[in-house]
């Protein structure tokens, strides 16, 4: 069913949409070409308000519209930040441990680029490894992306540095 361009008494075919409110609402109206030009170039999101309105409008804009919140809001973006520094603080005898694990392999420059390949830290536990490494095998394979080929080649890729990585573990844990 085609639309009539809803302007004074147009009979063309209205395929664009104007908007009927300015609240952002769902509400619009259906224009031709040559009207909704006319709307576009007359439109002024502003008619109708005081210069209050405006500096209200203006101001709530620079937040998205949102309220702000205090500091000790649960979702506020400063909190979660210092709640993540903190708990980064925390982990540093993981990291610690993660250090010790790993001096205990030499890797070449075929692993180093292995891993670079994987997109993981030199060094990281084999059962990480493995995990990146199912997880990059879904995201890439040519079934999950209509078989485009530049996806297959990546595979293949990413494939081949997990078995280099895979040989080097194996040598490094079975000696």
């Amino acid at each position: 069913m085609k639309n009539i361009c809803d302007w004074n008494n147009c009979k063309e075919f209205g395929e664009y949409k104007a908007p009927i409110e300015r609240d952002n609402s769902k509400k619009f109206r259906m224009l031709c070409l040559k009207h909704v030009k006319e709307f576009n170039k007359n439109w002024n999101y502003f008619s109708g308000m005081n210069d209050n309105q405006i500096l209200n409008f203006l101001k709530s804009d620079m937040t998205w519209h949102k309220p702000t919140q205090s500091f000790s809001s649960s979702d506020n973006f400063f909190k979660i930040l210092w709640n993540n520094t903190l708990k980064d603080e925390s982990d540093k005898k993981k990291i610690k441990s993660e250090l010790n694990y790993m001096r205990q392999f030499k890797f070449d420059h075929k692993d180093i680029k292995a891993f670079e390949i994987l997109g993981l830290t030199v060094g990281m536990k084999w059962i990480k490894v493995q995990e990146k490494f199912k997880t990059l095998v879904k995201k890439f394979h040519p079934d999950m992306n209509s078989g485009d080929k530049k996806y297959e080649e990546k595979l293949k890729l990413i494939t081949l540095a997990y078995t280099q990585l895979k040989t080097t573990y194996r040598e490094k844990i079975d000696t």
